[in-house]
């Protein structure tokens, strides 16, 4: 197999930005890398290199005004709402259906 002559050279931002998206909760890296198109060894490779503070993101970091912040929460607060009241909704239709098997079971015919 013949050597590859001309490598691919990924800047900083893009390093960072793949080991940000490899670091999201749920995110495998060997599934990050394939998207991305890089082998998973560059990737943890990249990853150790931030640790080691190598790479380092190196563009500013935006603060949210006031606002955004709030809205952020409020949107949290609702999420978190949401789930507790699909728990509840899964739990009535649970307990309905066993109720109705009950009733089915124990009415004489």
């Amino acid at each position: 197999m013949a050597r590859k002559t001309k490598y691919d050279y990924y800047d900083d931002s893009f390093k960072v930005t793949a080991v940000a998206l490899a670091a999201m909760p749920g995110t495998y890296a060997a599934d990050v890398a394939e998207i991305l198109d890089i082998h998973p060894v560059m990737l943890y490779r990249w990853k150790k290199e931030c640790r080691d503070g190598i790479i380092m993101d190196k563009t500013k970091k935006s603060t949210l005004d006031t606002s955004t912040t709030q809205e952020l929460k409020r949107l949290q607060a609702i999420e978190k709402e949401h789930e507790i009241l699909k728990m509840k909704h899964d739990l009535l239709k649970k307990s309905i259906q066993y109720c109705s098997d009950l009733k089915k079971k124990s009415s004489p015919s």
